[in-house]
């Protein structure tokens, strides 16, 4: 069954052009070709960046909050008690009067150490602002680092300018080896927050925000794995370096607004903003969608099944550009009018 459920999903009919076969893609003649099983490096890649991650996070993301005020209060820690907590687990984290009453008799203490220790026990679980501060240092180191080394990739190469090239020589495109660390790493990144999303500072919205970092991270991995197996690695690039120039921006200003520097975190989150809309709501969708939807008509009069897969992924991440725009354009109207 696995033999030809494989023997489906390769099937060239769903990633080639007609008259394009896997056989095609054989290095040669100094043309190299993206290989599905180079994505396996990324699971021991992840782990790389992880430890880099706690390294930073440790020894380069606490002075720098100590240097901008920001104090790691320990927070007291509630008695061991085996009762309290299997309800705490299991039940409820904010029990009903008369279950704390409840609970009260059944571990022979009064009502009031137990509302005490509830809340001293709920407190555990919210994050302190320096580990807040430690998260989005590390986004920030990455975000920016993948911007410069984006652009430095990209900056010569005639698709970064002009569109219409990604789809030039198409599918037999060979594979730069930037091209290849960029994927790799981006990819890497995103298998990283997965792996780290049960430690992390868990999002608010009542879930919703946690859920599209979720489904945003699924598809962004989904996305790049896929675009590399089909050597769309010109346009893959484009909109990796298009969703980075922005996100360092966000979160610089969290920094700051953990710090309590008011008036820089209110500069930082405008400026992201900006980046924000032009980046997301008008050169993804009007420049790279545009792309990816129109352009590859005028090589291929019928397109090919990963037409549609990529390109469904690719609207799926514009929807989560719309929700995400929404959220700043209400925060933005809270600063503007309610200052």
């Amino acid at each position: 069954i696995l033999k030809t459920l494989n023997s489906w999903f390769w099937w060239e009919n769903i990633w080639m052009p007609i008259n394009v076969t896997w056989e095609h893609f054989v290095d040669r003649d100094g043309l190299v070709f993206p290989k599905p099983h180079q994505l396996y490096a990324t699971i021991p890649y992840a782990f790389v960046l992880l430890i880099i991650r706690f390294l930073s996070e440790r020894y380069l993301a606490i002075p720098l909050a100590k240097a901008l005020g920001i104090k790691n209060v320990r927070r007291v820690k509630p008695q061991p008690n085996p009762v309290l907590e299997s309800y705490f687990q299991e039940c409820s984290k904010h029990p009903s009067q008369s279950e704390i009453q409840g609970l009260a008799k059944k571990c022979n203490c009064t009502v009031r150490l137990v509302e005490k220790w509830f809340r001293r026990r709920r407190n555990l679980e919210i994050p302190t602002v320096l580990r807040k501060f430690q998260e989005a240092f590390w986004r920030f180191s990455f975000y920016l680092t993948s911007s410069i080394v984006g652009f430095i990739f990209l900056y010569d190469k005639p698709w970064f300018y002009d569109i219409w090239q990604t789809w030039v020589g198409y599918p037999f495109q060979t594979l730069l080896p930037s091209q290849y660390w960029y994927y790799m790493t981006e990819i890497s990144f995103y298998l990283s927050l997965l792996f780290t999303l049960g430690i992390d500072n868990k999002r608010k919205a009542s879930g919703r925000d946690f859920m599209a970092h979720v489904i945003h991270h699924i598809a962004a991995i989904a996305l790049m794995s896929t675009s590399w197996c089909g050597n769309y690695t010109r346009l893959g690039t484009l909109v990796l370096f298009v969703h980075d120039i922005a996100d360092f921006w966000l979160e610089a200003a969290k920094m700051f607004n953990y710090a309590r520097w008011e008036k820089t975190c209110n500069m930082l989150f405008i400026i992201f903003s900006i980046f924000f809309f032009v980046t997301r709501l008008i050169v993804f969708p009007f420049w790279i969608l545009r792309a990816t939807l129109y352009q590859p008509t005028y090589y291929s009069t019928t397109p090919v099944i990963a037409y549609f897969f990529f390109n469904g992924q690719l609207l799926l991440v514009q929807g989560l550009h719309l929700y995400w725009a929404y959220l700043i354009f209400k925060i933005l109207k809270r600063f503007i009018f309610l200052k």
